[in-house]
């Protein structure tokens, strides 16, 4: 007994070592794709920034965390179905099979690992994402706020300084000397009503890098005066001569300002499962309270239609409808347009309020149901986890076939499947179509009965794709029709 416990343990250790290499290293492949793919789409809002290198190593760590319920049940699957497939390409899993080791003995190890992998999911999508998140859109609302980083070309109105336009005719080598200078103030926003023109000049930054100055020689500045008596009358007009000249602009709105990050935390991408559903039972009980509310003025104001059952649909057209008495008999016509006007309006106050109103309760339910999405995402994150790693390890038993070639195409036609089914049903309960826990927990559904089906093949050895195996089963069928029909 001692010599087959010590021959397990060899074996389940070979087995850990030969499943966490390629987990690891397929995690950090579909993280770098994901990374490069936000970099991909977001590179207008980073180039040109003059941003240090700091903040976009920040920016890059905290968007690789909100990637990891992406990247690790694609790592699970592929790394399991290379794992599984190598063994049986090497004969090893033949090999331990002939020793009488079954296969759910062989995956009882792994099992154990990605029921921790699974809890540990679960934890990361409730303490940590929330945080990665919060982090994450927050910095990468400041950056694409940043405007473009300070810099003037020769011959363009430059106009990224608040209240100037300031054109530049020529630069020197040197990059600080520049002629041929115009400066509009803006400032007073009143038009082109002030102008500063210089032969040369240089351009200076603060040491702090807060304020642009330029030290003008031989110029002159031209301003029409607007708070003079008279001046739309007159229109007075000065213009000064100067042999030197300084102004200043400032540059702070070139830094990077950070956001309080309380203004985002309460959104529902930034909640663990406690505070979500405090935000559901808050926002259910609000839509309760504005529905009575608005049912109750609603009566109020249009008393008149109290007794009308709102619910009834009317079929029959207006012009078919035929009063049987002229309701506005005895008044003049004018009166009488008078009071067709007056309906009409009341008519379209009372459309306009019932849409505005219907498009606020539409709103907020919408609003109610990304929280109820978001909640059930917590969970089905870390089950996909668990289901994708039994796709993926009777998979590759029986296709007996590693490496990153046949397994990475097999693992992304279930992985472009599980979220398909995933994004159509998120959609579906957002827009109310599905309730929010049929809507999520599509996914993991039919991802369930299909790992059930691959280990029940793996472990009875089946070889689904013997052709010869399915040909006889075509037959086998095709036989069984025809004695029906007989």
């Amino acid at each position: 007994m001692t010599v087959i416990r010590k021959s397990m343990k060899k074996l389940y250790w070979f087995i850990l070592k030969s499943y966490l290499g390629p987990l690891v290293m397929t995690f950090f492949i579909a993280l770098f794709i994901l990374l490069m793919q936000f970099l991909w789409k977001y590179i207008d809002d980073l180039v040109g920034k003059g941003l240090e290198w700091y903040v976009i190593a920040k920016l890059l760590f905290f968007a690789s965390s909100t990637f990891v319920p992406y990247a690790l049940p694609l790592a699970i699957l592929l790394s399991s179905l290379m794992m599984f497939g190598n063994l049986g390409e090497h004969y090893e899993l033949v090999a331990m099979k002939s020793a009488g080791i079954s296969l759910s003995r062989i995956m009882r190890p792994l099992i154990i690992v990605s029921i921790l992998i699974s809890l540990l999911g679960f934890y990361f999508s409730n303490v940590i994402l929330p945080t990665a998140n919060l982090k994450f859109l927050s910095l990468l609302f400041d950056i694409r706020e940043k405007k473009l980083a300070f810099n003037i070309k020769e011959g363009v109105f430059y106009n990224g300084i608040d209240g100037y336009v300031i054109r530049v005719g020529k630069k020197d080598q040197d990059g600080n000397t520049i002629r041929d200078v115009m400066i509009y103030d803006h400032t007073r926003h009143q038009g082109n009503v002030s102008l500063t023109v210089a032969e040369w000049g240089k351009m200076e930054l603060t040491p702090d890098k807060r304020f642009l100055t330029f030290r003008l020689y031989k110029g002159t500045n031209y301003e029409e005066r607007t708070d003079l008596r008279n001046a739309n009358v007159t229109h007075p007009f000065q213009h000064t001569r100067f042999n030197e000249q300084y102004q200043q602009f400032d540059l702070s709105t070139f830094q990077l300002t950070r956001t309080d990050e309380k203004l985002f935390k309460n959104n529902f991408e930034m909640l663990n499962t406690n505070q979500l559903r405090k935000s559901i039972d808050s926002i259910q009980k609000e839509i309760i309270t504005d529905r009575k509310n608005f049912s109750r003025l609603f009566v109020s104001n249009y008393y008149f239609l109290s007794a009308t059952d709102t619910a009834k649909k009317f079929i029959k057209k207006v012009s078919a409808i035929k009063p049987k008495k002229d309701f506005l008999a005895g008044f003049t016509p004018a009166e009488r347009k008078l009071i067709v006007e007056s309906a009409k309006n009341t008519a379209y106050g009372v459309n306009e309020n019932l849409k505005s109103s219907s498009e606020s309760f539409d709103a907020k339910e919408k609003n109610l149901y990304r929280y109820e999405v978001a909640m059930h995402k917590k969970f089905t994150f870390s089950i996909a986890c668990f289901l994708l790693f039994f796709i993926g390890a009777p998979l590759g038993a029986i296709i007996r076939k590693g490496g990153l070639g046949l397994p990475a195409v097999i693992s992304t036609i279930f992985f472009i499947l599980f979220w398909i089914l995933s994004i159509t049903g998120e959609k579906y309960a957002i827009e109310g179509v599905l309730p929010a826990y049929q809507g999520i927990w599509i996914a993991p559904l039919v991802l369930l009965p299909i790992g059930a089906f691959l280990t029940y093949k793996a472990t009875i050895d089946a070889s689904l794709l013997d052709i010869d195996s399915w040909i006889k089963f075509v037959m086998n069928l095709q036989t069984l029709i025809k004695k029906q029909r007989v």
